[in-house]
């Protein structure tokens, strides 16, 4: 089961604030009369020396330990929380449909302000920035499934998108590729021959890969991108469940622009490298 950690965050912000708010409003006046009230009594009663007040007087404004933790950790849980809600949120790749830009067990940067401010949760736009360019790498969530991707943007509205013979067109123009080398490409079926390619589109260069023989667009060939809906594939093409699948991503899905990977972690039990860290090429 998936956890939506940004629910949970918002969660432990509202239950922290809302266990200080309600200490300040309905018990600590209890706490600063009770002590103000034992300060007037001591200050008749020799019996007690400086240091008996004092320490009574500390006891008595002392807060519950269910609100010194709240307290203490509001105000970090407030600052991850906008730190990933607006700023950058940290993701990490879990499937391989972007190899061999991405691997699996790769960690991503995400940019939360690219593509505009959205409210945590409910992700509503409240602030717009800008909008996805073709070639960029971005995070959404998909049509049929309530969880996190990452592919490329190919389609903006409007864009006609067709993927035949392993050959990718928008609006009718080739996005032109070049043979790099032949190479094993890893499938649930096992390794099988496929070819690398480097393809250049919108301004960005980056690897793709193919296995021949294979036609990952499952019937349909071309499609027109709806308003407000963008096209994504994956950079392994045919090992890729992308648009091309399920259809167009909504504007509304969107969760960020991706821009670096800063780590990876491979399976099991071993130790993160900084190996595979770099910045992804943008549009010109």
């Amino acid at each position: 089961m998936d956890i939506d950690f940004s629910f949970v965050l918002v969660c432990l912000v509202a239950g922290c604030g809302v266990i200080w708010l309600l200490d300040s409003l309905l018990v600590k006046g209890g706490r600063v009369k009770a002590a103000e009230a034992f300060a007037a009594r001591a200050s008749n009663d020799p019996r007690l020396s400086g240091e008996q007040v004092e320490q009574e007087t500390r006891r008595l404004l002392q807060e519950p330990l269910l609100t010194e933790y709240a307290k203490s950790f509001f105000p970090v849980l407030l600052f991850v929380l906008m730190l990933r809600s607006f700023l950058f949120e940290p993701y990490q790749v879990p499937t391989g449909s972007m190899i061999p830009t991405i691997k699996v067990g790769d960690f991503i940067l995400v940019n939360k302000f690219a593509y505009g401010l959205r409210l945590p949760v409910v992700g509503t736009k409240i602030l717009d920035v800008a909008e996805p360019q073709r070639g960029e790498i971005m995070v959404f969530i998909p049509p049929h499934v309530d969880q996190y991707y990452i592919k490329r943007v190919i389609g903006l509205p409007g864009d006609t998108i067709r993927y035949e013979n392993q050959r990718l067109f928008v609006n009718g123009e080739i996005i032109p590729e070049e043979f790099v080398a032949n190479i094993k490409v890893d499938t649930g079926i096992g390794p099988l021959d496929g070819v690398l390619n480097s393809a250049t589109y919108n301004g960005v260069t980056h690897a793709t890969q193919h296995i021949p023989g294979v036609n990952s667009s499952r019937g349909r060939t071309s499609w027109i991108v709806p308003p407000k809906h963008y096209f994504m594939i994956g950079d392994n093409r045919e090992n890729s469940a992308d648009s091309r699948v399920w259809g167009p991503v909504s504007e509304d899905n969107i969760v960020g622009k991706a821009i670096a990977v800063w780590l990876h972690k491979d399976p099991g039990l071993n130790f993160p490298t900084f190996e595979n860290n770099a910045f992804f090429a943008q549009p010109e």
